[in-house]
Formats: C-alpha cells, sequence, structure tokens
C-alpha cells in the first residue's frame, strides 16, 4: 500500500490494500504513479466519503485525485481521454443537485488549488485558483474595504470554481449580481489539454466553430435565454449573442463542468457600502410575504430572505429561544437588506420600505440581531431537512425561481400542488429576485417512493415553466433536475445544447450525465437505490429518539451541505476540529457519514461494525460534540463513534488504551491513597515512558498528578463540618472525578463562590462518576451502569439545581445520559443541570471587579455544543474582564489527544486557534511538549492541598498592570495548554473566587 503522509500524521492511503477491487481503479492508479499525480486516492474510504456531495444522489468515483497545480490537472486529462474514463471536478461538494459526484475521476481542487493569486485593490479584481474558498477571498479583500459581491449559505467553504461551476447567486446576487457577472477573466482547461484564457474580448477567433453555431441559432437563443436574472438552468447562451460580444467567459458560469477545467478565475470586487440597514416585515404567511417581494425593486436593496416561521421553531427546539431574536408578528418575513453611502437618506429609504409594504408588522435590526437572522437563514437548508414528526425532507426541487412579480401566485400554486401530492415543504429562499428554496419529504424509502418523487417534479416543472420560470435559479440542474429541461426548454434549445457540448466534449467525458443527455432523476438516488439494510447485529445501545430505523437511519441525517468544512473556528464555531486540521474529507463530519452510510446502505462496504474503513474515518473523530449542534441537520458524530467502538468490541479484546483510559476514573479512586508516592514514580523516565507505551498513551504527554487530599476528603473532614453562613439558596455540587482527582482547587473554589453568594452547597454522600471515558472508548454497557448510579444519587437529591466545574462531565448529564439511560430520572437530572456561570446568573449574584483582568478564554467543546458560551460572556462583561473567546478546540478532546497515534492531529487542531493566540500574547513559542512529569507549580499554586484559590501560572501582568488569564474550565484544555506552551489555565471558579479574595476553608 502506498501512503502520502500529511503533515498532521493523518496518511491518505493512495492505493487500497485490497487489491481485489475493480479493474478501472487500480489501472488509474497504476496510471497516476507513472503519470507524476503527487496526492490521488482509490481507497474505499475515500471513495465512500466522495460517493456523495450535497444532494440526494450517489455515485462511487473510480479514483479522487487532489491536483497541486495545472500541470498535474493536464496529465490526468490526459490520463481520462487515454482510458476514456469520466472527469467530475469538485470544489468543496456542497453541490445540492449532484453535481459534483461522478463515476470516474474526481478532481478535488479544494485541498492544493486553493490560493488568492493577486489581489490588485486599485482595479478592484483579485486572481484566485478554482478551489479558493469563497471566505478566504473575502478574508484577503476585507483590509482593503472589498468584497466579492454574491455570497452564498455556504459562502463559508464553497469555492469560487464551484460558483462558477453553477453560476451560484446567494442573498446578495440581488445587489451585486451572479456569480457569471462578477467574472473578469477565466483560465479553462479544455479536454483535449489546452489552455484558454477568456477575458471577455471577442472569442470568435478561439472558438470559431461555436460563434458559427451561435450566427445559425440566434432566435433560438434570444427567445429562450436570458429572460430573467435567475434563469440558470442549461446553459447561458444569451451570453454569446453578438449584443453580448460573443462573451464565452460568462458562458462558461452554470455549465457545471461539462465544457472544460476551470483552473484559476479573475473575479469582480466591489466596495463595501458605507451604511446597511437590516428590516424584517412580517406578514400573515409566506405566500402573503411573496406577493409583496415585488415591491422591493424601488429600493437600494442587496438581499431579500424570505423566512418562514417554521424553520425558527426548528432553531428553538434545537437551540432554544434565546437562539432566535424578536421578530415582528407574522408567520412568514422578507428580511431585506439596505445599503447606501449616505445614512440619513438610508434611514429615510427604509422608513419609505415600511410605509408602503403591506406588512403586518415590522422591525429594523441592530447589526447583533441583524447577524443572528442571517445566520438563521445560512442554515436553511439543514433547518428543514426534517419534517415536525421526524421524517427527512430532501433536496430535488429545492431551487426553482421565476420572475419575481410571479412569485406569490408561483408558491401559492406551489403549496397547492404539494398537497394534492401529499407532500410537506417549507418555503424559504431568496424572494427578491423570484428564488425560491424547499426541502420536500418525498418517500424514498417506501417502494414507490422514487415515482412520488418523480410525479410531483414533473408537475412542478410544468407549473414553473407555466410562471415563465426555471426548474434552478442558482444551484444548477445537475442530477436532480436536467432531465427536466425538456419540460422547460424548446426542441431545438435543446438541440443547440447538444451541439455545443459536443464542440467543448466530443467524448462526452467531462461530467456526463448533466444538462445534456442527462441521467434519470430518479437513477442514481441514494435511499431508493440502497435502501436502509438490517443485518447490522447487535442490540443498540444509545437511544436515537425520532429515527425509524435507529443508527442505520441516524447516519442519514447528513444532508452533505458541508458546514463541517468550514473555517468554524474564525467564527467561534468548533466543527469540525480534525477536517479543520487535516483538510481531508474522509476526516470532515460529512466524509464520515458518507463511509458510515456506505456500511448501513450501501455496497461499496460492508455491513460490519468492525469495518476497517469505517474506523479508519471515526479514528480521528475527536468526539467534541459540536456537529450534534452546530451542524443545521444534528449528525451526531460523537455518538454514532461511540455505537461502532461499543459494538465492534463487546465481547472481545479491546485496545488497551480503552481499558486504561477509559477506567481511569476508577483507577484514580484505588491510587489515591498512594498518591504523592505514584507522583514522584511518574517523574522518573524510563519507567514513565515504558508505562505511558503499556497504556497505549502518547509518550510525549504528561502524566496527570494525583491530589493527596482529594476534594472529596476535604468536604467530608473540612469544608462539610465548617459552620454554615444563613444561604438564600441551595445547589448540589457535582464532583467530577478530574476535579475530585486531579484538580480539587477548583471545586473548593466553586464551593467558595456560591458561599459567598449566600448558595448553600451539598455534595452527594457517595462517589459518582459521570463515565465519559467509558463512553468516548465506547464501553457503553459500562457506562450505563456507572451513569445510571450516578443519576440515581443525583435524582435522590431533590430538585435543586446540579451545579458543576467540569464542562465534559456536565454535559454528559445533560445529553448523553439522555441518550444512553434515557429514563425518566435522567431527564429529571438533565434539567437541572446549570454551569456555574448559568447558575450564577440565574439568582442574580453579586460579581466580583475583574476590571484589571485581561482573560484569553478557551471554552470546551462540550459546553459550547450543549451549553453555549452566552452565560460565560455575559457573566465575564458584567464584571468587568476583557475577554477574547476563541473559537475551534484545543485538540486533546479528553482521550482522545493522549492516545497513542493522535498526538500530531491534536496539535495541528490546536494549531488552528489556540496556539496561534497564546504566541500572539508570547505564552507559547511553538508546540514543543513538555517532557517533564508536568507538575510545573506556581509559587502560588499548592499542589499539597489541592484547594489554593489563588491564581495560578496562567496569570501575568502586562504592561499596562492588567492580569493576563488563560480561562479554561475544561480539565482537557487546560492539560493541552500546559503540555503545549508556557502557561497554565484558570478556571471560571478560581478567576471569581481570586476576584473576591476567597480562600476555602481550611
Amino acid at each position: 500500500m502506498t501512503t502520502m503522509a500529511h503533515p498532521t500524521g493523518a496518511n491518505r492511503a493512495t492505493v487500497d490494500e485490497d487489491e481485489s477491487q475493480t479493474a478501472l481503479p487500480t489501472a488509474l492508479a497504476e496510471e497516476f504513479r507513472t503519470a507524476g499525480i503527487r496526492d490521488f486516492s482509490i481507497d474505499d474510504t475515500d471513495r465512500a466519503a466522495y460517493s456523495s456531495d450535497a444532494s440526494l444522489f450517489r455515485i462511487v468515483p473510480a479514483a479522487i485525485v487532489f491536483p497541486h497545480d495545472e500541470e498535474e490537472v493536464a496529465r490526468v486529462l490526459s490520463v481520462a481521454r487515454r482510458l476514456g474514463v469520466p472527469i467530475t471536478s469538485r470544489g468543496a461538494g456542497t453541490s445540492i443537485a449532484g453535481n459534483a459526484i461522478g463515476r470516474g475521476i474526481v478532481l478535488d481542487f479544494s485541498l492544493h488549488m486553493n490560493a488568492v493569486l493577486d489581489l490588485d485593490p486599485d482595479e478592484q479584481s483579485a486572481w484566485v485558483q478554482s478551489g479558493c474558498v469563497h471566505a478566504h477571498l473575502q478574508k484577503q479583500a476585507k483590509p482593503h474595504g472589498l468584497r466579492f459581491g454574491p455570497d452564498p449559505s455556504t459562502h463559508t467553504r464553497c469555492t469560487i470554481g464551484g460558483m462558477i461551476g453553477n453560476n451560484a447567486c446567494g442573498p446578495r446576487a440581488l445587489g451585486y449580481g451572479r456569480t457569471g457577472d462578477n467574472i473578469l477573466a477565466l483560465k479553462i482547461m479544455l479536454i483535449d489539454g489546452t489552455v484558454v484564457t477568456l477575458d471577455g474580448s471577442d472569442a470568435s477567433t478561439t472558438f470559431p466553430r461555436l460563434h458559427e453555431l451561435v450566427a445559425q441559432n440566434l432566435g433560438t437563443i434570444r427567445t429562450n435565454f436570458g429572460t430573467f436574472s435567475r434563469q440558470v438552468s442549461g446553459y447561458g447562451l444569451e451570453s454569446l449573442l453578438p449584443e453580448n460580444g460573443f462573451d464565452v467567459r460568462r458562458a462558461f458560469a452554470g455549465t457545471e463542468g461539462t465544457w472544460g477545467v476551470i483552473i484559476a478565475a479573475k473575479m469582480r470586487l466591489v466596495k463595501d457600502p458605507s451604511f446597511t440597514s437590516a428590516v424584517v416585515l412580517g406578514y400573515e404567511d409566506m405566500v402573503a410575504a411573496a406577493h409583496d417581494a415585488p415591491l422591493l425593486k424601488d429600493f437600494p436593496v442587496a438581499a431579500c430572505e424570505g423566512l418562514d416561521s417554521r424553520m425558527l421553531d426548528r432553531v428553538i427546539d434545537t437551540k432554544g429561544a434565546e437562539a432566535v431574536p424578536p421578530l415582528p408578528e407574522g408567520a412568514g418575513w422578507l428580511v431585506v437588506e439596505l445599503t447606501g453611502e449616505d445614512e440619513a437618506e438610508l434611514e429615510t429609504e427604509t422608513q419609505r420600505l415600511i410605509s408602503e409594504s403591506k406588512s403586518l408588522d415590522s422591525a429594523v435590526l441592530d447589526a447583533k440581531a441583524a447577524a443572528e437572522v442571517w445566520a438563521i437563514r445560512a442554515d436553511g437548508a439543514g433547518l428543514v431537512s426534517r419534517t415536525p414528526d421526524g421524517r427527512d425532507a430532501h433536496a430535488g426541487w429545492e431551487d426553482s425561481a421565476v420572475p419575481v412579480d410571479h412569485l406569490g401566485d408561483y408558491l401559492h400554486d406551489l403549496m397547492e400542488l404539494l398537497e394534492e401530492h401529499g407532500l410537506w415543504g417549507i418555503p424559504y429562499g431568496h424572494f427578491g429576485d423570484g428564488c425560491l428554496h424547499m426541502r420536500v419529504d418525498f418517500p424514498l424509502e417506501d417502494p414507490n417512493g422514487g415515482q412520488v418523487m418523480r410525479d410531483f417534479m414533473v408537475a412542478a416543472t410544468k407549473l414553473v415553466a407555466r410562471y415563465g420560470g426555471s426548474v434552478s435559479g442558482e444551484h444548477g440542474d445537475g442530477r436532480a433536475r436536467s432531465e427536466l429541461l425538456r419540460l422547460m426548454y424548446t426542441p431545438a434549445a435543446l438541440d443547440l445544447f447538444s451541439q455545443v457540448k459536443r464542440l467543448f466534449d466530443p467524448q462526452h467525458l467531462l461530467n456526463p450525465g448533466v444538462i445534456v443527455d442527462p441521467d434519470a432523476l430518479d437513477e442514481s438516488v441514494r435511499l431508493t437505490q440502497l435502501p436502509l439494510r438490517d443485518e447490522l447485529p447487535g442490540t443498540l445501545a444509545m437511544a436515537y429518539e425520532g429515527e425509524s430505523a435507529g443508527f442505520a437511519s441516524a447516519v442519514h441525517r447528513c444532508t452533505g451541505v458541508g458546514k463541517c468544512r468550514a473555517d468554524s473556528a474564525a467564527g467561534g464555531g468548533i466543527m469540525c476540529p480534525s477536517y479543520q486540521a487535516t483538510r481531508d474529507e474522509r476526516h470532515s463530519t460529512r466524509g464520515r457519514a458518507r463511509v458510515l452510510q456506505e456500511m448501513v446502505s450501501g455496497d461499496l462496504l460492508e455491513p460490519r461494525w468492525d469495518s476497517p474503513e469505517v474506523h479508519e474515518a471515526l479514528d480521528l473523530c475527536l468526539s467534541c460534540k459540536a456537529c450534534g449542534t452546530e451542524c443545521p441537520t444534528g449528525t451526531d458524530m460523537s455518538t454514532y463513534k461511540a455505537e461502532v467502538l461499543h459494538q465492534t468490541y463487546k465481547g472481545r479484546l479491546r485496545p488497551m488504551k480503552h481499558y486504561s483510559l477509559g477506567f481511569l476514573p476508577q483507577l484514580a479512586r484505588l491510587v489515591t491513597p498512594v498518591a504523592p508516592v505514584l507522583n514522584k514514580v511518574s517523574g522518573l523516565p524510563g519507567l514513565t515512558t515504558m508505562a505511558k507505551k503499556m497504556a497505549g498513551i502518547d509518550v510525549r504527554r504528561s502524566i496527570p498528578q494525583f491530589a493527596s487530599t482529594t476534594f472529596r476528603k476535604w468536604w467530608t473532614t473540612t469544608a462539610e463540618a465548617a459552620p454554615k453562613s444563613r444561604a438564600n439558596a441551595e445547589v448540589v455540587l457535582f464532583a467530577d472525578s478530574w476535579s475530585n482527582h486531579f484538580a480539587p482547587r477548583i471545586l473548593a473554589a466553586a464551593v467558595a463562590v456560591l458561599e459567598q453568594a449566600g448558595v448553600h452547597v451539598r455534595v452527594v454522600d457517595q462517589t459518582v462518576c459521570c463515565g465519559l471515558p467509558l463512553i468516548s472508548t465506547g464501553q457503553l454497557d459500562a457506562a450505563k451502569a456507572n451513569l445510571s448510579e450516578t443519576i440515581t444519587a443525583l435524582d435522590a437529591t431533590g430538585d435543586v439545581p446540579i451545579i458543576g466545574v467540569e464542562p465534559s462531565c456536565l454535559a454528559t448529564l445533560k445529553d448523553d445520559s439522555l441518550k444512553l439511560v434515557a429514563d425518566e430520572a435522567s431527564n429529571r437530572v438533565a434539567d437541572r443541570v446549570q454551569t456555574l456561570a448559568q447558575y450564577l446568573l440565574s439568582i442574580g449574584a453579586e460579581l466580583p471587579d475583574l476590571s484589571g483582568v485581561e482573560a484569553l478564554v478557551q471554552p470546551h467543546c462540550h459546553q459550547s455544543a450543549i451549553f453555549g458560551n452566552a452565560a460565560d460572556k455575559e457573566l465575564l462583561a458584567r464584571a468587568g474582564a476583557n475577554t477574547e473567546f476563541l473559537g475551534g478546540c484545543c485538540g486533546l478532546a479528553g482521550n482522545f489527544g493522549v492516545e497513542d497515534g493522535h498526538y500530531e492531529t491534536s496539535v495541528a487542531v490546536a494549531e488552528v486557534a489556540l496556539l496561534p493566540a497564546l504566541r500572539k500574547r508570547g505564552r507559547a513559542a511553538g508546540a514543543e511538549p513538555r517532557t517533564s512529569s508536568g507538575t510545573g507549580a506556581s509559587p502560588n499554586r499548592a499542589t499539597e492541598s489541592g484547594t489554593d484559590v489563588s491564581p495560578n501560572q496562567a496569570t501575568d501582568t502586562g504592561a499596562d498592570d492588567r492580569l493576563q488569564v488563560v480561562l479554561a474550565d475544561g480539565y482537557s484544555c487546560r492539560t493541552q495548554i500546559t503540555d503545549l506552551s508556557n502557561a497554565e489555565g484558570v478556571s471560571l471558579a478560581e478567576l471569581l473566587a481570586w476576584g473576591w479574595g476567597l480562600e476555602p476553608r481550611r
């Protein structure tokens, strides 16, 4: 097996170990080696990951190539021509119509050919490679006061090449035009390897046959194409008309990779508007909102989106009411962004829009509320992917468009058509220019599900054509709608498509099955082609609420929108840390979901829990829980990984690291009496190294120091017996295993802070543990027994709040218990669990003055996912601290970064946000690990009693005498900070106790 090493240590197998695969992948691998292609794969894991995009369709490729440069693209095309193998270009794979999958070679440009090559602020232009992510271009343009105009909802991960392929638009196309309208020049490789640069000048000498063909069909082109702004279906041949300068450059936009391969593009940039205004207009329903959309043509509108109240209901169900800002009365809204250079004039136009609209109610949003609404809209495709009763809603008819004057009537008739066919869908989208998005609950798992979808799609196409519309307004036709073009265009127009395609691609190798000679719309649908299997053995350990087939249907939650590929850390998010570190599709949430889908539904992988491909895909999953909440579809990979590990090793010998790390809390209880001796022994280099290797722990990791006095011992002998002051409230403090045995000072600090707030603190009598290490290693029977005991103990404490200091343990009580224990007691306990910040705010506690504190905050992934960080931000702001909250995972993630084989990836994850932030403050010169035992105690830190709440080595004073603090509540986060930098983390409880000048009772 040949492998290519990634800098993170995650190797890509370019040839699968199983040489009995079909002949084509093996033949391609030999050709690629001979041609000197540096990065390619025929590995089944990768082929499974690339078998779908964001669409309904599944087509397993023969090979995936990750070209480094133009020369490698030419070599790949040469191989394809010689072997007659199809070529599909792919950016981020966010194509919803099945545009970015194919049976032959998939070219993924996002890994290596992703740069901004040149940005000219004076010309307001940028040359970019085809795999350049939209958000990266925006980031480069922003310091110059510039931006790229069109911005699809997938802008955080979609590529410019993909946008050109689909002629993508997004909300602000209303103000800035489609992608094709913003191309200044295009560098294209034709199927024969010829490279052509198109700059908008007359290309008749370069393409004389195309020029002649256009001249012969002027009437057909003028009457069929360019009839309104969102007519994206088919080829945009109107750009080739004489009056448009025979502009092949713009005609390439929307060809979906069927004319040539985009190497690079020069894109127009525009100035950011000086002022913006966000208005929400409320209506009785979405049809009423659509009827009012034509009004916007008379205003300086950059974007106008339709938003259905049922989308907001989904957000509230998953993230709570606080995730949705207050909106005006109504069940349907138009969210409108107006722009201008004169603030007073913009205010006048804003008020005029409100007064002239037919809305029931209206509101002008501040910047924060506007950002929250736009974020909800950006997640629309995921939010509407399930019906209220848990059925899947699918793409297919998700991108129709009509002239905006007809939008209200069209939407009314479309909703009636849905009802006639017994189907459900939530409409939303770019109402300002007549583009409508919708997911429909086609019953694809039923025997006649494909026919139900076909019948509706045909009827809907006839409807949209009757209104002079298009089956696609920005997503392209792909495999979802190309077959329907015959119902939209005249035979002459369809014949012209075929003739143009033959000129560019005589062998029909470029993305076949799309636009010309299309695949049937129901030919390769994943769920009809490969129905759910029931061969997977064993009783599921986790509860999969709302899933018709449990685990098997849960893994199909992923619709492929690809938010897991975004640089979410830049915006304060977490998902997906392993992808952000490796940039490897198989190590994204979506890639893993595709592999799991193959295991339960496909024919590429065997339906086995111990499938090597499945374990390879799951290996670098950090179980951070972010995908469960940040993914719009709620694809919960940490739960799926735990289930796979549980089923794989049930009744079998496990890897040693499962035992050594999974049962660490139980081990800690046993060794507490000899903690001082064990701590000294752990400092002996040779013995420590041998012990780490035996335990499956990376030798570069520090060994945690056991507290000689645990929190529970201190509590029972000192704190609990002390006289109590009068309390106004009562809580149960959850003494988690990590804090109890390794950082008891934090629990003691929490006691001090709560008592300062007038709260009586209780701790359950028996030793309890949430069992998280057992869950993350897939030892779910033991975890359930452990967690059940803990739930019983906590449930017996009444109904007072349960507070903790370790976010991962609190998240286990709040989330995992509902899946693993899944009884009434676990629900009662989950309802009582709060973070320290949430509780202190809820009782209106007086806070210490932290106005002299500068805090760099590394939130724990599990807290971000399950509780959110809003309470911590608000509490620290009220206390006067100046904070910077980091996005991204620290990279240690419990046992993940400690395990042998994960160190490089763990450090790479830390390099996404944490380590650069520490370096900026002079706290981390690099990622070299500490090789000592990890005690590193500062003069202020009491390591023996474990109860000192003074600030530790994470604090420092800067030039302005402000206290510099690295704030990290998670034990694993603090460990990563200590291992990889010269800083140490403090917890929120410690910081608050220090702010009050508190010491625990001794």
